[in-house]
């Protein structure tokens, strides 16, 4: 087995301590998964490319994975905004 670290950048590691409790309970079930099997996400495509979204519901979890060690979290959210928000952030050059 694999051993996988995950990184939160601030910003989102903040949103997400602010969620409620049974959203963040889910939101941590979520990346339990993906640190298990990253390959679960789905694969984002055009502007996106790169980049995995993980299904909760109504909301998303958005993160690169390399195929290495590291999974980055690039965005947590409802799946109304959340790939728009993710491409201006893709955009500007963060994550």
């Amino acid at each position: 087995m694999t051993v996988r670290r995950l990184r939160i950048p601030d910003d989102v590691a903040a949103l997400i301590r602010g969620l409620h409790p049974s959203i963040k309970k889910k939101v941590r079930a979520g990346l339990e998964a993906i640190v298990d099997a990253p390959e679960t996400g789905e694969a984002l495509k055009d502007e996106l490319a790169g980049l995995r979204s993980y299904r909760l519901g109504n909301l998303r979890i958005v993160y690169r994975w390399a195929k290495g060690r590291v999974i980055e979290l690039a965005a947590v959210g409802p799946r109304r905004h959340i790939y728009g928000d993710t491409y201006r952030t893709v955009r500007r050059g963060a994550p």
